[in-house]
């Protein structure tokens, strides 16, 4: 998938703001070089545990500003925003790993108002120093009209995300499915198990790594509830972070529930969760 994305970034004209958890592509460090040889103003954070490594490290000998940030807890962002109209968001790092061997999601989408809020979260970490809980919550979580179709943006820990996806599946009438690289909110199997109690169809894959080492995970929760959960197959890692309600609305980005900084999109849009209902299918095939 960095294909695309480096198609992207060798189109910039004006601006390239990357806010990724670690990256090691050398097809992104370059197109990146590449852009700012040519004028655009790059700029990037990282997780400060990433700084060091070597993309970040020819990124600044490269002169492109590269910030860590400071404080505990993860910059767990993933998102690139090019000329304040493009945004390229989901579950992928822009790592080897997440790119060729890992299960993950990536979206595009081209919108001057929504990058305008991916922008204004990210001079909030690269201008301003502010990440994780010391962030403020300062402007309500745009929902922006695409025809018949919409989608809402919002970051944690500043806009509460959680809240609003407890409310997204506790309006599900009909079927949820998600694929979690990790599941620890309690709140989260709460509503999971409670509208498979009254007769939602709840199916989910999650990652079998995690599953055997997070003790606060839920998959046993799930699984004594009756739920049908079940372990990736992927011998690598299932990284998506993905919830489908209804057949009708996606609910991805990086979102894990934290005081990290994360990035949530709800979407509603049937052809799109088509897609992603696809992707969901060969996964679940694969799970044990």
């Amino acid at each position: 998938m960095d294909t695309a994305i480096v198609a992207s970034l060798d189109a910039a004209r004006f601006t390239i703001d990357v806010a990724c958890l670690e990256i090691n592509l050398d097809s992104i460090s370059r197109a990146l070089v590449r852009a700012a040889e040519r004028g655009v103003k790059v700029r990037v954070v990282v997780d400060s545990t990433k700084v060091q490594t070597r993309a970040p490290s020819d990124l600044e000998q490269a002169g492109i500003p590269v910030l860590g940030e400071k404080r505990e807890g993860l910059m767990h962002d993933k998102f690139v925003v090019v000329d304040g109209a493009r945004v390229w968001t989901g579950s992928m790092n822009l790592t080897t790993s997440d790119t060729y061997r890992n299960n993950n999601n990536l979206l595009r989408i081209e919108s001057a108002e929504l990058a305008q809020a991916y922008e204004r979260e990210f001079e909030e970490m690269f201008v301003d120093d502010m990440f994780g809980p010391e962030s403020p919550r300062g402007w309500p979580a745009p929902r922006l009209e695409f025809g018949a179709s919409w989608v809402e943006v919002s970051f944690a820990p500043d806009d509460a995300p959680a809240e609003r996806l407890l409310q997204v599946l506790e309006g599900a009438q009909h079927s949820i499915r998600f694929m979690a690289f990790s599941l620890t909110s309690e709140a989260v199997a709460d509503v999971l198990i409670r509208q498979a109690r009254q007769g939602v169809a709840v199916a989910g894959v999650m990652e079998e790594s995690q599953v055997r080492s997070n003790a606060n995970g839920k998959y046993a929760l799930l699984r004594a509830a009756g739920l049908d959960v079940r372990l990736d197959g992927n011998p690598r890692n299932m990284h998506h972070k993905v919830i489908l309600v209804d057949d009708e609305l996606v609910i991805t980005g990086s979102y894990n529930f934290s005081y990290n900084d994360e990035n949530l999109l709800v979407l509603h849009d049937r052809e799109l969760t088509q897609l992603y209902l696809e992707e969901f299918n060969r996964v679940w095939r694969q799970a044990q």
